[in-house]
């Protein structure tokens, strides 16, 4: 059982770490690298195996958790479960929603903030992005109880 705490332990730190490097150091570096539609044409890209990766952290560091019902395994399995319903929501709603209109909007760079697919879009970017930090801070959380 000592293997599956240590496996729970690398998921968390895996899931929290990538959606950190994700969410504070490669997306900054690309807006700051490219204009704004080529930054946003790439993070598109890599948003499904982003979301994939923290689906998967979690869903398997659940199932550790569980099997090994480890000192605040119960406070620690509703963060993960809230964790994974978010990291749901962003990648079969949110994600899905906000390509949608950002195909519709020719450019980021010539279309005017206060255009209403802008508007449309940004706010779905914000929920996408409140519920990052949530999950970051939901998984520095499951660290802290270690």
């Amino acid at each position: 059982m000592q293997y599956l705490s240590i496996l729970y332990r690398l998921l968390i730190a895996l899931w929290v770490g990538g959606a950190a490097l994700f969410t504070f150091v490669l997306t900054p570096t690309l807006f700051r690298s490219f204009d704004r539609d080529q930054a946003g044409s790439i993070v598109a890209v890599l948003f499904p195996g982003y979301f994939k990766w923290g689906l998967i952290c979690g869903v398997f560091a659940l199932a550790c958790l569980l099997f090994t019902r480890s000192r605040h395994w119960a406070v620690s399995s509703l963060i993960i479960v809230a964790m994974l319903v978010v990291t749901s929501l962003q990648a079969f709603v949110i994600e899905p929603r906000a390509a949608a209109i950002k195909k519709e909007i020719p450019s980021f760079v010539t279309t005017p903030a206060d255009h209403p697919l802008r508007q449309q879009f940004r706010k779905l970017h914000g929920a996408s992005a409140a519920g990052n930090l949530g999950v970051i801070g939901g998984g520095i959380a499951l660290l802290i109880l270690l």
